[in-house]
């Protein structure tokens, strides 16, 4: 037992010669390679730290010159160009990467990409298009994929856009059937509007096939029969939303109340609003709910109904309606005083009666199916920003 600890002692200093000695190996290795870059590379590299772009560029151009075999610089320079806006210098870039003679295949491949971005960057759709359909097939299949189907997107290509989607992988349980659903939309959307039912209705059951919770196809459908005439069709339509999500409910709310009224059952039509808005509330089925309300009965009944929600879920938006019913019901001599009042609180109003984007917050008055922003489907709730400010 004495033996084999002395050895271990003698073993100790021996590693760490060891270790020391390829450690050393290790420093002069980094040392020779870093002294055969040139000076303008790191100068580049400690402008980059100190974020000035500018002169980062211009030293990674002149330490590109120096060593023309710095492909990974070349694509350096190119992406800052790019990120800068300067997309004609990072197309230059590029393409001579693309050209050069003796580069490896992945480097290749790796050229033809960062010009995709580039001619995508700067809205030269079909040179992009043309860019990435030559890299279908390759190592680089998947990427080309996802940037034709942004392509598609933009060109309103909905066809090819499902093309596309249909083929890229599923990633974390992502299976595209929601993007789909929405491109048959735009297809059906675009045959209501040049009067081919037949034609939407095929697209809205491929919309419905592909995504069965559809809430857009479902409201498309109805739409499609209102416009035939078929209204008792159009409201069934309607009111299998609160089976997909009720939250969309608020949407098709006026149109339901429309149907409703030209079938001459406007009592009906009400009494449904007023049971959603008690089972799924939202600013936006109030409105409804009141503006209906005050047209098919009374500004009393109006405002009781007002009350009564403000009660079951005080909110800003809801006091201006409050205010506005009261106006309504007020005895000549105080509506003037009630009339300043609402009108202070609507001009606050206004500033949380948007609708916010799940991805990256963007906010609208408009209700969009893709968000203006980040290009996300159906990433708009149907609420506005005040309720997702009062949520626990």
């Amino acid at each position: 037992m004495i033996e084999f600890e002395l050895w271990w002692l003698l073993a100790v200093p021996l590693f760490f010669a060891l270790g020391w000695m390829a450690a050393r190996v290790d420093i002069r290795h980094v040392v020779r390679e870093s002294r055969a870059l040139p000076k303008s590379y790191f100068k580049g590299l400690n402008f980059l730290l100190n974020e000035q772009p500018d002169k980062a560029i211009d030293a990674f151009l002149e330490a590109a010159k120096v060593d023309s075999e710095t492909v990974e610089l070349h694509f350096a320079i190119g992406n800052l160009f790019r990120r800068r806006g300067e997309t004609d210098r990072a197309i230059r870039m590029h393409q001579s990467l693309v050209e050069r003679e003796g580069l490896r295949e992945d480097q290749r491949l790796q050229a033809l990409a960062e010009l995709g971005h580039d001619f995508l960057k700067a809205g030269l759709l079909d040179r992009a298009e043309e860019i990435f359909l030559r890299l279908r097939d390759t190592a680089r299949d998947e990427e080309a994929l996802t940037f034709l189907l942004e392509i598609y997107q933009q060109e309103k290509e909905w066809r090819k856009a499902i093309g596309i989607a249909r083929q890229l992988p599923d990633h974390s349980g992502h299976l595209w059937q929601k993007e789909i659903a929405n491109f048959y939309c735009e297809l059906a959307s675009a045959e209501i509007n040049n009067s081919r039912p037949q034609e939407a209705l095929g697209l809205l059951e491929e919309a419905l096939a592909t995504h069965r919770k559809s809430v857009r196809a479902t409201m498309l459908l109805g739409d499609l029969h209102a416009v035939g005439g078929d209204h008792e069709a159009a409201i069934e339509a309607w009111k299998r939303i609160e089976q997909q999500n009720p939250v969309y409910l608020s949407l098709v709310a006026a149109k339901l109340m429309e149907a409703y009224r030209k079938l001459g059952r406007s009592r009906e039509g009400l009494q449904l609003l007023r049971g959603y808005l008690e089972q799924h509330p939202s600013l936006d089925m109030l409105d409804a709910a009141f503006q209906w309300t005050l047209e098919d009965e009374s500004p009393e009944a109006a405002y009781l109904l007002v009350r009564e929600e403000l009660r079951r879920n005080p909110t800003l938006l809801g006091l201006d309606k409050l205010l506005e019913a009261q106006v309504l019901v007020a005895p000549p001599e105080r509506r003037a005083e009630l009339e300043l009042t609402r009108n202070l609180i609507h001009g606050h109003t206004r500033k949380v009666a948007r609708y916010r984007c799940d991805g990256c917050g963007f906010k609208a008055r408009q209700f969009y199916w893709r968000c203006p922003g980040c290009g996300a489907w159906e990433s708009y709730p149907p609420k506005r920003t005040e309720e997702f400010d009062l949520t626990p």
